[in-house]
């Protein structure tokens, strides 16, 4: 990744955290460097992009709903004051939902590959899982 994107991206990353992350605006500034990112780290052809852009948004939004749902059942109220059975319950079903993100990396690897090649897979994931980490990051400081 060239200078000039670091200093975009990271400049991005301070407008949207100095905004709050929780604000609408900040979100979308966020996403906007996740997507010149992923833009810039996986070279897609013209071809490609209409299509990855289609597959990617819809296997995104999947994905964030899922990780809401087990953000959600992790910070129930009241989970102090359920018995052994509710907790094992939810437990049960924090662990659901974990197999239903595998399984939809799954079936959304198939997907992109019919846009992507599996190199630029490859870096999607590591693309996808250092934006989060400058994210965190970012946000720690």
């Amino acid at each position: 990744m060239n200078y000039a994107c670091v200093a975009l991206l990271i400049g991005s990353l301070t407008l949207a955290t100095a905004a709050g992350a929780q604000d609408l605006n900040g979100r979308q500034k966020i996403e906007s460097a996740k997507i010149g990112m992923i833009t810039n780290r996986l070279n897609l052809t013209p071809e490609q992009a209409p299509g990855f852009w289609a597959v990617y948004n819809d296997y995104n939004n999947k994905k964030l709903e899922l990780n809401r749902r087990i953000r959600q059942l992790n910070n129930e109220p009241g989970r102090s004051s359920l018995n052994d059975d509710q907790i094992m319950n939810g437990i049960r079903e924090v662990n659901a939902t974990r197999q239903k993100l595998a399984d939809l990396d799954e079936e959304y690897s198939n997907r992109f590959l019919k846009v992507i090649s599996p190199p630029q897979l490859a870096e999607l994931y590591k693309t996808e899982q250092m934006f989060n980490n400058m994210l965190l990051k970012r946000l720690k400081d």
